[in-house]
Formats: structure tokens, sequence, C-alpha cells
């Protein structure tokens, strides 16, 4: 919840707020940002739903119902609510990459993070 809530308010700041920094704008930086923070969140919320005894894929699915769909209800909050922010389908696309990353490495990051601790 509270990656959530700081993704909330980085999704939420006023435009004119936002540097701009021509190089990385070529470079389609703010995709990578987008799909970074999505990768996190589905990663966070995957292994909440594994810990609370949800077998593997049926919490991938939830994960990634949950986090794609909060990815587009962000989007759609940019283009009405939030001011000097405008919705983007390559934004969502980003999201949407992110998540679908984490839930395919989970299995693999998740066996070699708990390998570091468990031996």
């Amino acid at each position: 919840m509270l990656w959530a809530l700081i993704i909330l308010i980085l999704c939420g700041i006023p435009g004119r707020d936002i540097p701009h920094i021509s190089f990385l704008e070529l470079l389609s930086f703010d995709k990578f940002v987008h799909a970074g923070i999505f990768f996190v969140f589905v990663l966070l919320t995957l292994r909440g739903l594994v810990l609370q005894g949800k077998n593997s894929k049926h919490a991938k699915l939830v994960a990634g119902m949950i986090c794609i769909s909060y990815g587009g209800l962000l989007e759609v909050m940019q283009g009405t609510f939030f001011s000097e922010r405008s919705a983007d389908v390559y934004d969502f696309i980003a999201n949407s990459f992110g998540c679908i990353i984490g839930i395919v490495l989970y299995k693999n990051l998740e066996r070699k993070i708990l390998s570091r601790f468990i031996n």
C-alpha cells in the first residue's frame, strides 16, 4: 500500500514541477521510470499475496490485475483530476510492461533473494 501511495503522489505532481531534460526525453527515460515503478509495485504486491498463502499462479493473476488496473486508473486520473498532467496510453503500456516483466521474473528473483538469507 505504501508503494501505491508513493506512485500516486509521483503521478499527481503538477507537470510544471517535473524537470524536463531533453536528452533523457530522447531516450524515453520516462517510460523506463514507469516500467520500473510498476515492476517494483507488482513484485511487492505478489510477495504480499504469496505470504498470505495464495498459490503462485492465482497470486500472479491477482497481482497483475491489481497493478495493471491501478496503472490505468492513474492515467485516467492524470487526464481528469491532476493539474498540468495528461493521460498517455504509452505510459499505461510502460506500466503494464513493468508489471508483466515483474510477474515473469518473480520466481527467479524470489529464489535468488531468499537463498541469500536462508543459506
